[in-house]
């Protein structure tokens, strides 16, 4: 070997050992044959290269186990048309019912020797029998015990026992730049239980996926982001830190390609435990509740209108009356720049944060007013989701929705930067567009910022809504927009 390529493998090494780079966990999980202890991270340290691979091997080895494939099947009916329905007259229907099985893959890890498994809401929503295969192939059906589509995370649970189950790490601990592992079953059953290997890419990640049935962003999302592959059939798998622990649970990808394009989503499991202990204890989910109103976040641009020296922080629109923000002593036009001592990096960061704790808990907000800094001390009150929903978010009548065949979503910051949007510009932005619609044929399109409907203005989803309520109950039959593309202002005007 000439002596550049020893220097290379001698940097390498001294690397390894300055970081303290080492093995996986003291976790001892229940399986028969071979040697299931692994050395903790703290107490193995990694001289060579060799030392580096056999480390990632040894967590691999013990914590693949705990991973299992979920299948999932749900009847559909497909109806079978009879052509020549539209010329005679058929007292038994017009066409007849014929059934298929729907079947779909995901990934899940069990978290508790008698069977707790944790995977995403999104693998079992709606179907009609799940199973589980565990690493040893044994397949067995498995009873959902609850989930949560706001955070994306649901409980299983199999009768097996001495399940080997994967320990909890600390995902508040996990660094960027720090080394994980993926596990799951990606694509198809004959590719269960892939490991890939990667590491931390961001933390705190919003990337507007959880949304409802409006396309309205109603979920609370604080992702891990990594370059661990991940692909279709990995959600509800487990990300794992090089102590062997579990640290988040696979969800989502960005993608070109619809595959591993490098950028994968964990949900950090501090969260999902969260939710999986009120699942398992309440049967559904209690979220902290502070009673306030979104004003904003504050740009470089806002930053100067306040007067801040800097451009960080949310702002507080509207305090409600009664609520916690309010019995704290919280104001309109408040500034909150830190949450527990954290920055507030943005408003869905924030509220994330917020839902994340528990009704009573303690919200320690810095923030400032009349450009003095101050400290409150908030006790969150308990959120109720479904009722907030229907005060703020109106639902449209199914027909209603069908034929205005487009959806909206809020203006915020990243969409303002992306569209070259002033700061105060008011409206909602059309995120979803069929091309078969009324509104597509007569000019509007994804992206479009509309500010008024038939000359009412609009700020947010709810009063966009309200207007087209209030246009169906009067029998209006046309709907004119006003709508801001680029630098220019035009109106639409569509047929419902």
């Amino acid at each position: 070997m000439n002596t550049a390529v020893k220097n290379v493998f001698g940097i390498a090494a001294a690397i390894l050992v300055l970081l303290g780079f080492n093995a996986a966990t003291n976790n001892t999980l229940t399986l028969t044959g071979g040697d299931t202890k692994v050395v903790s991270a703290e107490s193995r340290s990694v001289s060579s290269l060799m030392d580096l691979n056999n480390a990632i091997v040894d967590i691999a080895e013990k914590t693949s186990p705990s991973v299992v494939m979920i299948t999932t099947e749900k009847v559909q009916e497909r109806r079978m048309i009879n052509p020549f329905s539209q010329f005679f007259s058929n007292p038994y229907g017009n066409g007849q019912g014929d059934t298929y099985t729907q079947r779909g893959l995901g990934s899940g890890v069990i978290v508790s020797d008698d069977g707790y498994i944790l995977t995403n809401n999104h693998v079992i929503e709606d179907v009609d029998e799940i199973k589980v295969q565990l690493f040893d192939g044994d397949e067995v059906k498995a009873e959902l015990v609850g989930a949560d589509p706001q955070t994306d995370i649901a409980v299983l649970k199999i009768d097996v026992e001495n399940a080997p189950a994967l320990k909890f790490g600390n995902s508040e601990n996990l660094k960027v730049g720090s080394f994980v592992l993926a596990i799951g079953s990606p694509l198809s059953e004959n590719l269960a239980s892939t490991v890939s290997f990667g590491i931390v890419s961001a933390r705190g990640r919003n990337i507007g996926i959880i949304r409802n049935d409006r396309g309205q962003q109603y979920g609370y999302e604080d992702f891990i982001q990594t370059d661990a592959a991940i692909n279709p059939g990995n959600s509800g798998g487990a990300l794992i830190d090089m102590n062997g622990e579990l640290v988040g649970i696979n969800s989502a990808i960005a993608s070109r390609s619809g595959g591993n394009d490098g950028i994968g989503f964990a949900i950090p499991v501090n969260l999902a435990k969260r939710i999986m202990d009120d699942l398992i204890d309440d049967g559904s989910v209690s979220r902290g509740y502070l009673g306030i109103y979104f004003g904003g976040e504050v740009d470089r641009t806002m930053a100067r209108a306040l007067g801040l020296g800097d451009a960080r922080g949310v702002i507080v629109a509207q305090v409600e009356e009664g609520g916690p923000a309010d019995k704290a002593g919280l104001k309109e036009q408040d500034v909150i720049v830190a949450l527990d001592g954290e920055k507030v990096a943005n408003w869905n960061s924030f509220r994330s944060a917020i839902a994340t704790k528990k009704p009573g808990d303690k919200a320690e907000l810095d923030l400032i007013r009349d450009g003095k800094e101050k400290n409150i001390t908030v006790t969150l009150g308990e959120r109720d989701d479904e009722a907030i929903a229907s005060s703020v978010n109106p639902v449209l009548d199914e027909g209603l929705r069908e034929k205005l065949g487009f959806t909206v979503t809020e203006l915020n910051s990243d969409i303002r930067r992306q569209l070259d949007l002033d700061a105060d510009e008011d409206g909602v932005v059309v995120n979803r567009i069929e091309e078969s619609s009324n509104a597509y044929e007569r000019g509007l399109r994804r992206g479009d910022v509309i500010s008024s409907v038939k000359n009412r203005k609009v700020n947010n989803v709810d009063e966009f809504y309200k207007e087209l309520e209030k246009l169906s109950e009067n029998g209006d039959e046309v709907v004119l927009l006003t709508v801001t593309r680029g630098v220019t202002k035009q109106f639409i005007a569509f047929e419902l």
